[in-house]
């Protein structure tokens, strides 16, 4: 079966595109994505050969989600969502615990953004004991650890609770990394569509020391006044 995927894979391969997605997703020497491989397919097509290959077991899924190109790795997390949001209780800790021991696969932040929710965030909405691992994971030093602690907060956001999340972004407001000033932003402005009050209560506190970038994607959905507002902060 694993063959067979992979061969699907490599029939949808558009060197091209491969091309233009490694510059995209930064592959470079001393980039984040440093040594990523991309076949250049497109993310519809991956979720297409997931669910020709929804049966593949953990262990068949380990030796995809441990390869070196890039759809590989994300046609993998597509198979482990499915499964998960599928699975009876034992497949779901399962999947959780499979998914927490391949956080160094989860490495760019397209990986991190389609599965941390779906899969952690999902899990510990109804087991928020586990939340413990995303603190652990806001004080690493590990870019992509960091990027799924915050991105993960995404499913208690949707589901109107906004605690953690403020929590673990007050933990990353000083990191250096674009990414993660990013993935804070994106989040604090989804606490905003839903509850506005508690963001800006955020942005009062912190708007001395929130980086720009940071800031900007906060307030995208702001009124013009108010967003001139912080940004002259």
């Amino acid at each position: 079966m694993l063959k067979n995927m992979k061969k699907d894979l490599q029939k949808l391969a558009d060197s091209k595109k491969g091309k233009e997605l490694s510059r995209f997703f930064k592959t470079g020497k001393g980039e984040y994505g440093e040594g990523d491989i991309f076949l250049g397919i497109a993310v519809p097509e991956q979720r297409k050969i997931a669910k020709k290959y929804y049966e593949l077991q953990l262990n068949k899924i380990q030796e995809f989600l441990s390869s070196k190109i890039h759809e590989h790795r994300l046609t993998s997390l597509f198979i482990l969502i499915s499964k998960f949001e599928k699975g009876n209780n034992k497949l779901k800790k399962e999947i959780f615990d499979f998914y927490l021991k391949n956080t160094r696969n989860i490495n760019n932040w397209d990986l991190v953004d389609l599965s941390a929710p779906k899969i952690l965030g999902a899990y510990m909405l109804n087991h928020p004991k586990e939340k413990k691992i995303l603190y652990k994971f806001a004080k690493s030093k590990n870019l992509w650890e960091k990027r799924i602690a915050i991105i993960s907060t995404f499913a208690f956001i949707k589901n109107n609770e906004f605690d953690d999340a403020i929590k673990i972004a007050e933990i990353l407001l000083n990191d250096k990394h674009d990414l993660i000033h990013k993935a804070v932003g994106w989040m604090l402005r989804e606490i905003g569509k839903r509850d506005q009050k508690t963001e800006e209560k955020f942005l009062k506190k912190h708007y001395k020391e929130i980086p720009r970038t940071m800031l900007r994607y906060a307030i995208e959905k702001f009124q013009k006044n108010k967003k001139e507002f912080y940004m002259k902060k």
